[in-house]
Parts: structure tokens; C-alpha cells; sequence
């Protein structure tokens, strides 16, 4: 069959990426809209919707998608915390991109600490308004310095042959950890628990999945057991940490910069232009307001190569279903993934 896809939060580079690797091949409609309670009215007659990160896929939406006949839900994306799965087990499938490029989060982390540290983002304002002095601007040597990775996915040991190739000693927490890591480099690597990596690190780079364990894993007690003056890298999920506790640790300089590529209550403005309008999100504004604060709009994964990647992966996945085949993206709420996916077999 041709499936139809009710494709939401299109922005005119998913349209251009999944065009270019569909080649007509699916039917696909484009809605600007989020996916939510109020926009599910758009899926009858459509076999799947395509989702993103800030699309609400809770039971209300998915009783309501079930309801229209929509069978299958393809995140285009690799988190899922936005998804009821409880409500979605044996009612209808989801399926993600569990990878698409790791480098491209990774070199982002980088570019985010090698701006705060040596503070360009300021030295290009102040050259374009004729302002040459470097007071201020004063970084630090990264080459000796300690970075604490929690997380060592794939994004997280690209991270760390980066910051390895920079010559900083890493340490690295992992819920499971891969001993059998290992990198040629001079500099030092080892697994560590999140006591000795809050106590020892000077950048801090969270790298996890957003799970009931890890929300809000940065705050104020964490944070209290870190260097003063620690850097805290985000492009992970938003809600790991506590914006009221971030906030605390710069306003008492603990926190010496953050850089945020995402924000816990992010979905009424990334990926938005909201240059027009006042933010009503006063932890957000107040953010803003830090010069040792560096905030960009969840764009980390945006790459050629990974949009092209997202788009083959989420209409390979949509293939799949619809041609009867092993689902190998699948999210299964009862299993994790792990029961009958062992014999390459679909849980319902």
C-alpha cells in the first residue's frame, strides 16, 4: 500500500529533506501545526503521523489518533519522552530514529564550549560595533582541564574522542557502562561514578536520555557538589536540569557558564520566531540575560547529513510497517524492546 502520513511541526527544511528522499514514494501531507489535543482533528484518513520532539503524544491524543485509524506513530527523532506509552501499548505502534548523527550533537556541545570559554559569541558583537579590547574575554587552557560526560551513547563517545583529542582528561558516567571502551589517546579516560564527576569536572556535558531517573538530575544539590565556576553543557534534553537551580548556581557565580541547546519548558518557543512578541517565560528571559550564558534553539542535530539521515530512517521505518516487516526502530512500552524483538518479531 501508499501509505498517507500526516507529517506535523513541518518546517520548510523537513519538507525540502523528506521530499528529496521520498521522491513520491509515500503520500505526504504537511502541517505546520504541533501535534496535540487540539490538532489530532487533522489525522482522519491518514494511516501514520510523523512527530517531532515538542508534539504532545499523550492518551488523549493517542485514544483520539486510534480512534481515526492512524496505526502507526514515526518520531523523527531519537527521544520519546513525549510519548504516553501506556496508553500506546498493543493500541497502536511507535517507532523512532534512534541515531542519526551523533557528530553532529557532539561538535555542537564543542562549539558551545569553545564559545563560552573564550567568549566569541561576545567578541563578534563587540568587533561589529568597533570594539576591539579583549578585557573580559579572558577563557582558560581546555588541553589538562577535566570533563565530565554523563552518557556514553553514541553522542556522548564522539564528545569524548573530541575533548581526548584536545588533550583533556575525561571522566564518564554511564547507568551502563561500556567497559570495553577504549581511545587512542594520551589523555585520560575512566568510567566514574556522578559523585566524583560533579566533584571533579570542569565542564560538566549531559548526554542521557530524559527518564523519570535522570529529570532534574542537575539541581541544587548536585550543583552544590560541583567545582565553583563549573561550565554545564545541555544537548541532551531540557528537563534535566532544574532551571531554578541553574539559575541560583550563576547568580551566586557556583556556575561559572551554561551552555543550553535545549530548555525544559522549550516547546511554545524552539524552533519559533518569536522576535516579535515579548517572552512570557520568565525563567527563559531571565536566562537570557547572562553574559556567561549561551542558549541556541535545539539545533544540534541540524546537519545536512542528519537531516537526510532522519528522513530515510523515519520513511524506512513507515516502509516497514506498512509492508508487514520486522519493526527494528520499534518502542515497546511493556519490553523495552527486548522480548519478541529478540526474534525479530513484531509485540503485537
Amino acid at each position: 500500500m501508499n501509505p498517507k502520513v500526516a507529517f506535523f511541526d513541518a518546517k520548510p527544511y523537513d519538507r525540502q529533506s523528506f521530499d528529496a528522499v521520498n521522491g513520491g514514494g509515500m503520500d505526504i501531507t504537511y502541517f505546520d501545526a504541533h501535534l496535540d489535543s487540539r490538532t489530532v482533528n487533522l489525522t482522519p484518513g491518514f494511516d501514520a503521523v510523523c512527530a517531532f520532539v515538542n508534539d504532545t503524544i499523550s492518551k488523549t491524543v493517542i485514544d483520539q489518533l486510534v480512534a481515526n485509524g492512524v496505526k502507526l506513530v514515526a518520531l523523527r527523532c531519537a527521544g520519546f519522552n513525549n510519548v504516553d506509552f501506556k496508553a500506546a501499548f498493543r493500541r497502536i505502534h511507535v517507532v523512532r530514529v534512534p541515531a542519526y548523527s551523533p557528530h553532529a550533537v557532539a561538535e555542537h556541545a564543542v562549539a558551545l564550549i569553545l564559545a563560552l570559554n573564550r567568549k566569541t559569541h561576545k567578541a563578534y558583537s563587540r568587533t561589529r560595533d568597533g570594539n576591539f579590547s579583549i578585557n573580559g574575554l579572558l577563557g582558560f587552557d581546555m588541553h589538562g582541564k577535566t570533563a565530565g560526560i554523563i552518557g556514553t551513547g553514541k553522542i556522548g563517545r564522539c564528545l569524548i574522542e573530541i575533548l581526548l583529542g584536545f588533550g583533556m582528561n575525561v571522566l564518564a558516567y554511564d547507568k551502563f557502562p561500556d567497559t570495553s571502551l577504549a581511545f587512542s589517546s594520551p589523555a585520560e579516560f575512566q568510567y566514574a561514578s556522578l559523585e566524583d564527576i560533579y566533584a571533579k569536572s570542569d565542564i560538566v556535558s549531559l548526554h542521557c536520555p530524559l527518564t523519570p531517573e535522570t529529570e532534574h538530575m542537575i539541581n541544587t544539590q548536585s550543583i552544590s557538589k560541583m567545582k565553583s565556576g563549573v561550565m554545564i553543557i545541555n544537548t541532551g534534553r531540557g528537563k534535566l536540569i532544574q532551571t531554578a537551580a541553574l539559575i541560583h548556581g550563576l547568580k551566586t557565580r557556583k556556575i561559572g557558564a551554561a551552555g543550553l541547546d535545549v530548555y525544559e519548558e522549550e516547546s511554545e518557543y524552539f524552533f519559533e520566531d518569536k522576535s516579535a512578541e515579548i517572552l512570557t517565560d520568565d525563567a527563559l528571559a531571565r536566562l537570557l540575560t547572562f553574559p556567561n550564558v549561551l542558549i541556541t534553539s535545539h539545533q544540534a542535530f541540524f546537519t545536512a547529513e542528519a537531516l537526510r539521515s532522519i528522513a530515510e530512517t523515519t520513511l524506512q521505518n513507515i516502509r516497514e510497517f506498512f509492508d508487514g516487516g520486522y519493526l527494528k526502530n520499534e518502542i515497546c512500552y511493556q519490553c523495552s524492546g527486548t522480548c519478541l524483538k529478540k526474534e525479530n518479531k513484531r509485540c503485537f
